[in-house]
C-alpha cells in the first residue's frame, strides 16, 4: 500500500505551507459551522478542501511553488508581528523596548535599572533613555 501512494505522488507537488494554512481554515470552518449553523456553510468549506487537494495533487509544480511564495510574502510580516507581540508579552515585566532614534533598530534593555545610556548595537548611536 505504502508503494502505491509514493508511486502515485511521485512528480505531484505535496504539502507546503499553503496548502497546511488552507486545512487549518477548513477544519476553522468546519469548527464554526458546528455552532452557528449556517445551510450554506459547508460549500464554502468544501470549496476550501477541494483547492486544498488540487494543490497537493497538481503536476504544474512551478506554479503552485508560485502561489506558495505569494502566501509566504503576506504571511511572514504577519507571524513575525505576533511574535514579536508574544515577545513584549512574555517580557513586560522584566524588560523594556526602544527603538534606536537613528536607525529604527529595536533594542531590548532591562526594567529599574533608572535612567541610563543605551547603544543601538547596529549603528552605536548613544541616546537616553529612563527604564
Amino acid at each position: 500500500m505504502k508503494q502505491w501512494f509514493r508511486r502515485f505522488m511521485y512528480g505531484r507537488y505535496g504539502v507546503d505551507q499553503f496548502s497546511l494554512f488552507l486545512l487549518g481554515v477548513y477544519i476553522f470552518l468546519t469548527v464554526l459551522n458546528l455552532f452557528l449553523r449556517f445551510p450554506y456553510m459547508i460549500y464554502l468549506y468544501g470549496i476550501v478542501l477541494l483547492i486544498c487537494y488540487f494543490r497537493i495533487f497538481s503536476k504544474n509544480i512551478s506554479k503552485r511553488r508560485a502561489e506558495n511564495d505569494r502566501f509566504l510574502s503576506v504571511y511572514r510580516p504577519i507571524r513575525r508581528w505576533l511574535k514579536d507581540k508574544k515577545e513584549r508579552i512574555r517580557d513586560f515585566r522584566t524588560h523594556r523596548y526602544f527603538t534606536c532614534p537613528n536607525c529604527n533598530q529595536r533594542l531590548r534593555v532591562p526594567k529599574g535599572k533608572g535612567e541610563i545610556t543605551i547603544t543601538c548595537i547596529k549603528c552605536r548611536h548613544r541616546f537616553d533613555r529612563r527604564t
